[in-house]
């Protein structure tokens, strides 16, 4: 009896002294392990089961069992039926108790406090492969591996993480480490990505998080409150008219004349690329663009226009279609002199034996041809924009600009692909100088 009488002095004396203790105290650690102390009043120690004192803890309290763990039950909401809704946590570090328990009361008291459950103990890498499925499924191949490698970074460093253990410094972690080592290819590996690249990565992250939140994964987005690092939009260089003239007059001499007008026509290299022979009409006459060839990682995809306005046929002019017309008959020359060689793919950008020819080699020969007209180098794309630069400063209307270029509306034409060249600034001057100028038109 002696013996019984002892537990429940023990007991009791616990009770009383854990009921009486207020919420968030903290202080001293305990002696034997076996006994619970509540941390901050040394005189408080019982030797309960765990079955008790995990009924009678006091919510958002910070108690120690044993010489080295330490555990809190906090209130986190309410449930079905207005029941309280409790959360424990045991830690082998007291600072770590005291953080967690800060954190989810802080969050509790926003509103922003989820609750770990089955199905959000999942890690980042689970979670984005089931946000990349549902945000892509309607786009382009090319886009949706867009997604997949603005992500690859974020895969490294957090993919293995679980989704609510990330925080604000993980993520800023992050972008200090693709600043400074994160590049794996396009360059010297273990080197620094640019701003650009760094604040797409974080783009897509903050809105993968942004529908975990939505979705009631997590309680918050971190990454919402990264600072993207600067980044100073690379000026666009354009031809100009002179320059133009110079390249094609080197380009009708190279095999592929026609693909090379196209692009100083406008068109993007997907769209060059996927032009067949069917799609050109040289009576008419006029091409269609129907779809484009385009690199999605390292593989060639064939897709449809990049856009419902990328669907479109233009007109061709005198040159163009001459253009056209030899690259046809030089095609049809060397199909008889390749025999069972010849690959029919009816694409016109095509090599010596029918192939269709690779992007990435396109492009380099573009340079080369640029090389060979001693004119300035600039990007493929670029064509592109010196086709509507020179439209409009030829005075065509820009919704026709935009239509040519297959662009949703004139404004975005305007002011993403018009650029004005410095020799442009004298035209601005003398037209200034003959307003200024006394007995000028007004």
């Amino acid at each position: 009896m002696a013996g019984w009488a002892a537990i429940v002095a023990l007991v009791v004396g616990y009770a009383v002294a854990v009921l009486a203790t207020p919420a968030g105290v903290s202080g001293a650690v305990l002696l034997l392990p076996f006994q619970v102390r509540v941390l901050g009043v040394p005189s408080l120690v019982a030797t309960p089961t765990n079955l008790l004192y995990n009924v009678i803890a006091t919510p958002g309290a910070l108690y120690q069992y044993g010489r080295r763990r330490y555990w809190f039950r906090v209130d986190t909401g309410r449930g079905q039926g207005g029941k309280r809704v409790q959360e424990r946590r045991t830690f082998d570090r007291r600072k770590d108790a005291e953080d967690a328990l800060a954190r989810i009361t802080a969050r509790r008291n926003d509103g922003a406090y989820v609750r770990p459950t089955r199905q959000t103990r999942q890690t980042l890498d689970e979670y984005l492969d089931g946000y990349l499925e549902g945000a892509t499924r309607s786009l382009r191949a090319s886009t949706r591996r867009n997604y997949e490698d603005a992500l690859l970074p974020v895969r490294e460093r957090l993919g293995g993480r679980y989704l609510q253990s990330i925080e604000k410094a993980d993520i800023e972690g992050l972008v200090t480490w693709m600043l400074t080592a994160g590049r794996r290819r396009g360059g010297r590996a273990g080197t620094g990505l640019s701003a650009r690249s760094v604040r797409l990565t974080l783009g897509r992250l903050t809105a993968a998080l942004e529908m975990a939140v939505a979705e009631r994964q997590i309680g918050w987005n971190p990454a919402r409150y990264v600072k993207p690092p600067e980044h100073a939009p690379r000026e666009r260089e354009t031809w100009t008219a002179v320059e133009v003239r110079a390249f094609l007059a080197a380009a009708d001499a190279d095999r592929l004349a026609a693909c090379w007008r196209l692009s100083l026509y406008g068109l993007r290299r997907g769209e060059v690329l996927g032009l067949r022979w069917r799609d050109v009409d040289l009576k008419a006459p006029a091409l269609t663009v129907a779809q484009a060839r385009v690199l999605a990682g390292y593989e060639v995809r064939t897709e449809p226009p990049k856009s419902r306005n990328g669907a479109r046929s233009l007109p061709l002019d005198d040159a163009l279609v001459a253009a056209l017309k030899a690259l046809k008959a030089r095609q049809a020359a060397e199909r008889l002199a390749a025999g069972e060689a010849y690959e029919r793919s009816g694409y016109v950008a095509a090599d010596e034996l029918g192939r269709p020819v690779h992007p990435e080699w396109y492009t380099d020969e573009f340079h080369r041809v640029s090389d060979r007209a001693q004119v300035r180098r600039i990007r493929l794309h670029e064509s592109r924009h010196t086709a509507c630069s020179l439209m409009e400063k030829a005075g065509v209307p820009v919704s026709v600009i935009a239509a040519w270029a297959g662009h949703y509306s004139g404004a975005f034409t305007m002011a993403t692909y018009v650029h004005a060249n410095p020799g442009d600034l004298v035209a601005g001057r003398d037209a200034l100088a003959a307003v200024y100028r006394p007995g000028g038109s007004s």
